[in-house]
This record gives structure tokens, sequence and C-alpha cells, in this order.
């Protein structure tokens, strides 16, 4: 399992790293949907437990930001199922 990320920009057919800074733990099987402004990364497993923390990502700024666990759902996977966010 990696920590790290990459970002692909379709007008110059490249891929650049993603900040490491404040991104979440290491994940596999987690949620992520794209809101049109940025990557929502939550749950999954870190192979040990399921994880119940998440963060957002900001393409523009290569920003990652904590999600709040204060009322968050459960802990839990996303079977592999990503999508978009509804606005």
């Amino acid at each position: 399992m990696l920590s790290s990320g990459g970002r692909y920009d379709p007008g110059t057919n490249s891929w650049s790293a993603t900040s490491p800074t404040e991104a979440p733990a290491a994940r596999y099987i987690h949620g992520a949907v794209w809101t049109d402004e940025e990557m929502i990364v939550w749950g999954g497993s870190d192979r040990t437990v399921y994880l119940s923390s998440g963060g957002r990502y900001d393409p523009d700024t290569d920003n990652w930001t904590a999600t709040p666990t204060s009322g968050a759902p459960a802990a839990s996977t996303s079977s592999g199922r990503s999508g978009r966010a509804a606005r």
C-alpha cells in the first residue's frame, strides 16, 4: 500500500505528484468522489482496521484538508466504488 498520489492533466497529457502534506493515511478500498472542485476520500482500510477518516484534495492549490470525524459515517469500505458527488 502506497501513501502517494498523482494528478493527471489532460491538457498536457502528463502526470505530476500530489502533495503528501496533510494527506489522509495510506488506505485501500476507500470511497472517493469528485465535486468539480475537489476530490474527497473517505473510509477504507489500512489492512488492520476499517477507517473513519478522510481528506479533501484541492488540485488548484495542491493542498489536502482533513475531513471532520465528528458526526461522520461509521468506518467502512466502498468495495472499490468511486464517483461524482451530487451538487
